[in-house]
This record gives structure tokens, C-alpha cells and sequence, in this order.
């Protein structure tokens, strides 16, 4: 295992490039995202319906860090200009990461070690945790490069704290340009991407809509800073954009029936269909006093009118009806054989 120390331990490690992720890190990482959707108890449905909203939302954050990057300028806690540069070329996150190795540089100690016509070594000091680190630091004069025995910049791409205190010491305001790796840019994606075979690699057909605006607003801000230089050339720019409007316009709405009618070589749009309120989604749901409210307004089924219901109509009430059976006018038949009956049972009454 000694032996083979050189294969597996971090500190024989350090000048390949890794963004210091072990061989097992990448996959422990994957599992760690996606563990916060899914689980071993899901269905295979349930499991790709979570699958696909975990990588939703990595692209939305994802969108929102393009955003960041693209529309906001990072701020600078030590007023200098090699941290202006750095915070206008790298993203977010890696500026805060170069930051905090920029602060860090002010509390290292440069020290002269030896020196010869070919490089120089220097030993710089840091005091940390009643600690106190030395790193080496070694200048190559020809190459005009630098490196440190903490081989963070071969490691994880990003200057260390040490090559940053040695700038520091020679007065370099802006960072050389071998120092800053194009992956930590924020146009990072405006190049090409090829494989080991040269081929190109394309994440998508168009470039993202954050890009395209970007482009797009430098290009016009570009042209009427042009424009603004004499009165003839601001006319011209207004009349181009109200006729480019009318343009996007019909373009945005489609040829007319007309237009499709008369060439069949255009080509024809199909527009969205027409909102609808869906049935019943509006409805208000009303109180139990409301309902009984409007129970109480009747109307007529015979003359229409409110205040009184069909038996009470005045339509009814005026039209001549049968007579009862107990109304005093109708004459009685002592004769029927029912009340000879009663008689029998009861006897004879007046």
C-alpha cells in the first residue's frame, strides 16, 4: 500500500487537475441530489415523475445563476482593481471563492528564500489557528509564471492566496490572463465544445434566451449611441424601429385569411385558442340567510306577480267555483237509505 501511495493518496495528487472531486465524489454527489426526491418505496411512475422534477429544478436554478451573472455585477470588499476584474469575468460563485483567497492573501508573510539567474523562492508565512503555515512559492524569471507548493491552482483551477500576496508584493493590479480558466467565465457556454475527435458538441439548437437578450440590448444600445450624434440619424433610427415594429408584429400574429387564401406558398400560423371561463369555476357560494332570502321572493305561477302564491291569487279568487257539500244552500235528501241506517243505530234526531 506504501508502494502505491502515488495512485491514491491527496497530497501526491494535487498537480492533476480535479476540481478536487475524488473518483467516488461525482456519484456520492448525484446520489445526494436526487435522494431528496425519490426513494426506494416509490412506483416506477412515481419515480419518473420525481426524476423529472428534480432535474426541473436543477435547470431553474441553474437559469437563475445565468440570470445572476448576466444582469449583476458581484460587489468588491477590498476596493482593488484586479478584484473589479475578476468580479465583471467570473460567476458568482467562483468570485466568491477568489474573494475570500484575495482577503485571505493580506495575512501572508513574504519572505525571500534563494535566488538565481532563473527563478526565485520565496517562503510565505500564515498564522492561522495560533498556527503558524509556510508555503513555497517559486517565480520562474524566463516563463514569467508562478507556483506555489499548495498546488491549488493546478488542483482546483482558482490562484491561491500565496501567488496572490507574491502579486501583491511586485504591484501586479490586474490578473494575467494564464491564470483564469475559461470554465469559470461567465461566457463559459458562448464557445464551442468538441470531443476527443474534434466534433462539436451542441447543448441545444438556439442559445439560451438569456444570451440572445444580452446580445441583443448590446447591439441596440450600440446603435442609438450612434444615432445620438446628429438629428438626421435619430429620425432615421425612429422610422427603421416603427416599420421593424409593424414587422415583428405581423410576423408575432400570423398572415391574414386573405394573405393564406390567395398563396398557398406562405406559410400558415395556427394561433392558441380563445380563453374560456371553465363552467362553474366563478360561481359564489352563498350563506344559509342569502338562500333563505331568496326563497322568500315568490312569484305567481297563475298571474306572475310577487306577494302571494297560487292559492292566494286574485285570478282564482274572482272566478266562481262548485259548490260544497257543506254549504248551507244545498238541499239534503232525508230519504237516502244512509239515514235510515243512522236511525237504526242512533234513533230518531231533529
Amino acid at each position: 500500500m506504501f508502494d502505491l501511495r502515488e495512485s491514491w493518496v491527496p497530497a501526491y495528487a494535487r498537480h492533476f487537475f480535479a476540481v478536487r472531486i475524488s473518483s467516488s465524489q461525482r456519484a456520492e454527489g448525484s446520489h445526494g441530489f436526487f435522494k431528496q426526491y425519490i426513494s426506494r418505496r416509490n412506483s416506477l411512475m412515481d419515480f419518473i415523475i420525481r426524476f423529472e422534477r428534480a432535474l426541473s429544478h436543477q435547470r431553474q436554478k441553474e437559469f437563475v445563476a445565468n440570470h445572476v451573472d448576466a444582469f449583476e455585477v458581484a460587489q468588491c470588499i477590498l476596493p482593488m482593481p484586479m478584484n473589479k476584474q475578476m468580479a465583471t469575468l467570473y460567476t458568482r460563485t467562483m468570485f466568491q471563492k477568489f474573494d475570500q483567497e484575495l482577503i485571505q492573501s493580506t495575512a501572508c508573510f513574504l519572505e525571500p528564500k534563494t535566488e538565481d539567474a532563473s527563478k526565485v523562492v520565496f517562503n510565505l508565512s500564515e498564522r492561522k489557528n495560533w498556527e503558524t503555515r509556510v508555503a513555497e512559492v517559486i517565480y520562474v524569471k524566463d516563463s514569467d509564471h508562478a507556483s506555489c507548493s499548495c498546488k491549488r491552482f493546478e488542483f482546483l483551477g482558482i490562484i491561491c492566496k500565496h501567488i496572490l500576496a507574491l502579486f501583491r508584493r511586485d504591484q501586479i493590479e490586474y490578473m494575467p490572463n494564464k491564470y483564469i480558466l475559461k470554465r469559470w467565465k461567465k461566457t463559459a457556454k458562448s464557445g464551442l465544445v468538441s470531443d476527443a475527435n474534434g466534433n462539436e458538441i451542441k447543448d441545444s439548437t438556439d442559445l439560451g434566451l438569456l444570451i440572445k437578450r444580452s446580445t441583443m440590448s448590446r447591439l441596440a444600445s450600440d446603435v442609438v449611441e450612434d444615432a445620438l450624434i446628429c438629428e438626421e440619424g435619430c429620425e432615421l433610427l425612429s422610422e427603421t424601429l416603427r416599420s421593424l415594429r409593424v414587422k415583428l408584429k405581423l410576423l408575432k400574429d400570423g398572415p391574414s385569411n386573405n394573405e393564406v387564401g390567395e398563396s398557398n406558398s406562405q406559410t400558415q400560423y395556427m394561433k392558441d385558442p380563445k380563453r374560456v371561463r371553465c363552467n362553474g369555476g366563478l360561481k359564489r357560494v352563498m350563506g344559509a340567510k342569502e338562500k333563505a332570502m331568496k326563497r322568500g321572493i315568490r312569484h305567481c305561477r297563475e298571474c306572475g306577480h310577487i306577494g302571494h302564491d297560487r292559492r292566494q291569487c286574485p285570478r282564482n279568487l274572482n272566478t266562481p267555483t262548485s259548490p260544497s257539500n257543506n254549504d248551507e244552500s244545498t238541499p239534503i235528501n232525508l230519504s237516502d237509505p244512509l239515514f235510515d241506517e243512522f236511525y237504526r243505530m242512533h234513533g230518531p234526531t231533529q
